[in-house]
C-alpha cells in the first residue's frame, strides 16, 4: 500500500527529529504543526529561514512543541534520506523492520542510494550524514551520474545544490545539520523544475581540485577549450575529463627522479577575493619574466587582466643529483598560449604570451601569468606537462592535458 506524505502527518514515527526508534522519539519530543507555529530558533533573518517555512509547508519536515525547529541538530543518514523523498514524492510501500525501511527501499528505487555508498543496516542508516554523503544523493536526486566517487561534490556545487562554508570551503566530512538539508532539498526541488541556482564559484573550485587536480576549467573555462568532437572520441562526457590525473606524477626514466603535481590552481588576478591567491607571496612584489634578464620591473600587479597557473607540489625523490637538478619545486610547461608579436613581448613591455612568475630570482615561484586575451595558438596544442629536471636521453615528460583548441 503506498503512504501518502502530507504537512498533516504529526506522528513521531515519521519526523525528521526521531531517533533509532519510534519509541524514542515520542519520548524525545513530539512534533507541533508547523501551519501555526513561529519558531524561537530560527527568525527571519536566519540564513535558512526561507527554505524552512518552504520545507515546513510542504511537509516533508517539521518543528517541536515546544517551539523550536533546532536548525543545527545533525541529520542522520536515515533522516535526510526520508526527507529527500517525501519532498521528491516519490512512491513509498509498506515494508516490515526499521522506520526507515520504506524510504531507503524508495531512495534504492529511485537511484538516490546504491549498497556501495554504505552498508545497507542500522549501524549504517543511524551515522549523521555529512556533507560528502548529501551531495552525492543530491545530485543523484538531479539525474547526475559518476563512477568516481571524489566527483559528486563537483557536480553538486556546479550545479549550485552546494553552496561553500566560508569562502568556498566544502567542509566535506563536516556533519548536515536540519537547516542545511532542507536548504539543499529545496534547492533540489527548483533545479528539478528547471530553474538555475546560484553558483559558489569558489566552492566549485576548490570541488574541481578535490576531484582531480586542478580548477582551471572552473576559473578559466574561455581558455581551455576544444572541438566538442574531440571530447567524443575520447571517450570522454565532458572537457573536464580531457585532464588525465594520472599524469600527475612523473617518474625519471631510470627511476631515480620523481615529481609530483598535487595540484594546478588557477588564480584569477581580476578577482580580488579569489581564495587560491593565499598560495603566492604578496602580489605587490610579483614580477613576470619577458625572458630578457635585464628586466627585472615587470610587475604582476600591473596585468589584473590575467590568470596566474600555480604548480602546487614539487620533488618527490632525486637519488642522482649528478643525473637531475636537486630542487623543490616542479619542472613545467604550458604551450599554446603563445605571442603574436614578439617584438612587443620583448621590447615593448606587453604581456601577449604566457610567462614565467617570479618573486626575486627567476625560478623561485612555481607559477606563470596567462592574459586572457592576446594570444594565439600558432598551430599548437594546448598543452599542459610536466618535465624531469634533466636534459639529452635522459629527459622525459608526462603531458596531464592536451587539447587541440580552437584554432
Amino acid at each position: 500500500m503506498k503512504k501518502i506524505i502530507t504537512g498533516a502527518m504529526l506522528t513521531a514515527a515519521l519526523t525528521v527529529g526521531m531517533l533509532s526508534s519510534t519509541v524514542q522519539h515520542v519520548q524525545a519530543a513530539t512534533v507541533a504543526s508547523a501551519a501555526f507555529l513561529q519558531f524561537s530558533d530560527i527568525k527571519s533573518s536566519h540564513w535558512a529561514y526561507s527554505a524552512v517555512q518552504k520545507a515546513i509547508s510542504k511537509g516533508y519536515i517539521d518543528g517541536y512543541t515546544n517551539g523550536t525547529f533546532k536548525p543545527d541538530v545533525s541529520v542522520t543518514r536515515a533522516e535526510f534520506a526520508k526527507m529527500v523523498v517525501a519532498a521528491m514524492e516519490l512512491d513509498v510501500q509498506d515494508a516490515s523492520g526499521k522506520w526507515y525501511v520504506p524510504y531507503v527501499n524508495s531512495a534504492t528505487k529511485a537511484g538516490l542510494y546504491a549498497s556501495a555508498d554504505f552498508s545497507n543496516n542500522d549501524a549504517g542508516w543511524n551515522k549523521v550524514m555529512t556533507r560528502d554523503e548529501m551531495a552525492r544523493m543530491a545530485a543523484r536526486a538531479i539525474g547526475e551520474t559518476t563512477k568516481e566517487d571524489d566527483k559528486w561534490m563537483y557536480l553538486a556545487t556546479k550545479a549550485g545544490l552546494i553552496q561553500g562554508v566560508g569562502k568556498g570551503q566544502l567542509a566535506p566530512k563536516g556533519l548536515t545539520t536540519r537547516a542545511q538539508a532542507v536548504v539543499l532539498i529545496e534547492r533540489i526541488l527548483s533545479k528539478n523544475t528547471g530553474a538555475n541556482l546560484d553558483v559558489d564559484k569558489y566552492a566549485v573550485g576548490n570541488a574541481e581540485i578535490a576531484w582531480h587536480g586542478t580548477n582551471i576549467f572552473t576559473v578559466m573555462p574561455e581558455m581551455w577549450v576544444t572541438p566538442e568532437s574531440d571530447v567524443k572520441r575520447a571517450g570522454k562526457s565532458s572537457i573536464e575529463e580531457m585532464w588525465d590525473e594520472s599524469k600527475m606524477t612523473l617518474t625519471s626514466k631510470d627511476g631515480l627522479w620523481q615529481g609530483k603535481l598535487d595540484a594546478l590552481v588557477a588564480i584569477d588576478l581580476a578577482d580580488p577575493n579569489d581564495p587560491n591567491r593565499s598560495l603566492l607571496p604578496n602580489i605587490s612584489t610579483l614580477k613576470w619574466s619577458n625572458n630578457r634578464p635585464s628586466i627585472t620591473d615587470l610587475m604582476v600587479k600591473d596585468q589584473k587582466n590575467s590568470y596566474i597557473l600555480y604548480f602546487k607540489g614539487g620533488q618527490v625523490y632525486n637519488k642522482a643529483s649528478n643525473k637531475y637538478l636537486d630542487r623543490k619545486r616542479l619542472t613545467f610547461r604550458v604551450d599554446g598560449f603563445e605571442s603574436p608579436d614578439l617584438d612587443a613581448f620583448y621590447y615593448k613591455r606587453t604581456l601577449n604570451g604566457s610567462a614565467m612568475v617570479y618573486q626575486n630570482n627567476l625560478e623561485d615561484l612555481p607559477a606563470m601569468i596567462i592574459p586572457k586575451s592576446g594570444t594565439v595558438q600558432k598551430g599548437n596544442d594546448l598543452v599542459v606537462r610536466l618535465e624531469t629536471p634533466s636534459s639529452g636521453s635522459l629527459a622525459s615528460d608526462s603531458v596531464i592535458l592536451r587539447l587541440r583548441g580552437i584554432q
